[in-house]
């Protein structure tokens, strides 16, 4: 499923707010139509974000006419501010865009026709990096899981997010594809519906056998002994392994840890924020009062009712089981397990 490619020139991408109803794919040369498709929600996922944040760059200086570098640097800066303001949450925005901010210093006083090949280059480089560290994640996760595991979700962490098969529901899909995983349970995941309508399109594509619930069933279900595990992507990672991830996943970690089931979390190491310590330095997107007051055009609260709309909740790292990366699986302490990265992201492959 490629939900995000460089076609002729120009980003081709799946509007994911008009799924499961509508399979809508946008063309654009226009650096400024990605930016706006990252903020309102028709591309994300962290990795993807990250993907096409550094599309989104290499369109904006492909209309450079002139060569002139004062010009390509000016643009390009321009781009990236716009781009990495859509969403504060997800490091592999900023990370992708950093990438692309050492090529074009390293590329100074070469050709504007060489350096917006660079750019591009890098960018399809971010691109097929993360498909590969999605299949890793796959490989090293799927062994955490037991034959015949009934597994539950929360929010979309599949194909639709990535630039693979995805990080945590990739997990489920290899694990599916090797006979361990009998039935997946998805947490529809409130306000705006992750699960049910991103989620369960992709399960439904990929034959896996799946059931929807309501946020507030799955506490009743792991009391009736019918979840085996939980596996939950992550937009940023600290060092500590304390995370961010969609809000409902810290409740979803507390329920899970007073009923025994294992809580997983899948992500790349470039969604590990090297710059932080720990959670509470992660900042959190707070979102539109009408995503909480409206049900599409449809009023669900009264006029002039007070909201509070986090995208993202912070998980604490004493709830989580482990966290499986493109490297391999880490478990607590953290501090120690998650090292592995270190060396790449410091030299800026990771």
């Amino acid at each position: 499923m490629d939900v995000i490619a460089w076609i002729d020139d120009r980003v081709r991408f799946l509007d994911q707010t008009r799924l499961p109803q509508e399979e809508r794919y946008v063309v654009t040369e226009d650096y400024k139509v990605v930016a706006n498709a990252i903020r309102n929600l028709a591309v994300r996922g962290a990795p993807l974000i990250g993907i096409a944040a550094a599309y989104g760059a290499a369109l904006a200086v492909r209309k450079i006419s002139e060569d002139d570098s004062l010009q390509f640097v000016e643009r390009f800066s321009l781009a990236a501010a716009e781009l990495e303001s859509t969403r504060p949450t997800a490091v592999n925005l900023s990370w992708a865009l950093q990438r692309i901010r050492r090529v074009v210093a390293d590329t100074e006083g070469e050709r504007l026709a060489d350096r917006v090949e660079s750019v591009l280059r890098e960018a399809r480089a971010i691109h097929d990096e993360d498909r590969g560290m999605c299949e890793s994640i796959a490989d090293h996760g799927v062994s955490l899981l037991r034959e015949g595991s009934c597994v539950l979700t929360h929010c979309n962490t599949g194909a639709l997010a990535t630039g693979g098969r995805g990080t945590a529901l990739g997990i489920v899909h290899r694990a599916w594809e090797l006979g361990k995983v009998e039935h997946v349970y998805i947490d529809e995941t409130r306000p705006l519906m992750q699960g049910s309508r991103l989620t369960a399109w992709e399960l439904k594509k990929l034959g896996i056998p799946h059931t929807l619930i309501t946020d507030g069933t799955a506490a009743f279900m792991m009391q009736q002994g019918r979840i085996d595990g939980i596996m939950v992507g992550a937009d940023r990672i600290a060092p500590n392994g304390d995370i961010a991830n969609k809000i409902g996943t810290y409740g979803l970690a507390v329920i899970a840890n007073a009923h025994h089931v294992p809580f997983f979390v899948a992500a790349p190491g470039s969604t590990i924020d090297w710059g932080i310590k720990m959670g509470s330095e992660i900042p959190v997107e707070v979102r539109r009062d009408e995503e909480i007051t409206q049900m599409g055009e449809q009023r669900i609260a009264p006029e002039g009712t007070s909201t509070y709309a986090p995208a993202f909740d912070i998980t604490p790292n004493g709830l989580i089981s482990a966290i499986i990366t493109d490297r391999g699986i880490c478990r607590a302490p953290y501090v120690e397990s998650l090292r592995i990265h270190r060396s790449r992201a410091v030299d800026g492959h990771d």
